[in-house]
């Protein structure tokens, strides 16, 4: 049977603005039941009413998660079992971007635990499902800013890593945790050949979205002058919605996307071994088996 996402479960997080909620549009509108993941109530009963509204598709539910939080985490995973017998589309989108260091409850710096150790730990427990599922897609939300990431593994609560210019700083944090998507995909999608599920990820382009606007007032003024030459988030999400809906790309597993194109990520995303040791790191650091 040809690829199709009619009728089928699709589950998007960080779908409560920006790309995320325009990725669930799109794949609603595409016929799918799709199931949306954000931190705040209210935002995620606004974002559905639009969903329904942009799509004319009314088969939207909703789940809360913090993704800072690995017990946020499970209990999205859990949450989601519970309620939805099949998953054939996960859309890894939630993320941030802080310019300063900060730490989680669980003592993970908090752009690697949102942005990478979030996308590993809820497709490492709902993994099952989209076997069971299968033919089904993990798309992870990465980005072209992975090129200035450097991947240390002695360091990957970046306590080095907000040296010198803060906002300098501050994107080769963010440019790592996107490395870190990068080479995540690549092991899972090692892991997953000949399931019938695969993986691969995006980077959406520059986009105007709420990403930077939790930094205070200097956040919002630097995300506030670059808005006009930004995309907006419909544009960006044209390729997370066309890698998890395009019948062409159902044997493609591993790839990176850019405005709907298969591109080579760094040579360091395409380290095989260091994206077997961060699997291994990963899994550690979140309590699950390798």
């Amino acid at each position: 049977m040809s690829w199709t996402l009619e009728g089928r479960t699709c589950l998007v997080t960080g779908a409560t603005s920006g790309i995320g909620q325009e990725t669930a549009i799109g794949l609603a509108g595409e016929g799918a039941h799709v199931v949306i993941a954000g931190r705040d109530p209210q935002r995620a009963d606004a974002a559905r009413e639009d969903i329904v509204r942009n799509s004319g598709n009314d088969r939207v539910d909703t789940l809360l998660a913090d993704f800072s939080s690995l017990a946020g985490v499970r209990k999205l995973a859990d949450a989601f079992l519970s309620t939805h017998g099949a998953l054939h589309v996960l859309v890894n989108n939630a993320g941030i971007v802080n310019l300063r260091r900060e730490v989680t409850e669980d003592g993970f710096e908090a752009t690697f635990a949102v942005n990478h150790l979030a996308y590993f730990l809820l497709t490492r427990l709902l993994e099952t499902r989209l076997r069971e599922s299968a033919p089904a897609r993990v798309v992870s939300v990465a980005s072209d800013a992975h090129r200035f990431g450097r991947l240390d593994l002695d360091d990957l609560q970046s306590e080095r890593g907000y040296g010198g210019i803060p906002l300098v700083g501050a994107m080769r944090v963010y440019g790592t945790s996107k490395l870190a998507n990068i080479l995540f995909t690549r092991e899972l999608a090692r892991r997953l050949a000949g399931s019938g599920v695969t993986a691969n990820c995006v980077h959406p382009g520059p986009v105007a979205t709420r990403l930077g606007t939790n930094n205070g007032t200097a956040g919002r003024v630097v995300t506030g002058l670059l808005r006009p030459f930004f995309l907006t988030p419909a544009q960006g999400a044209e390729t997370s919605i066309y890698v998890a809906a395009a019948p062409e790309l159902e044997s493609v597993n591993g790839a990176y996307f850019a405005k709907k194109r298969q591109l080579e990520p760094s040579s360091a995303a395409r380290n095989d071994d260091l994206a077997r040791s961060l699997w291994e790191a990963s899994s550690r650091l979140v309590g699950i088996e390798a």
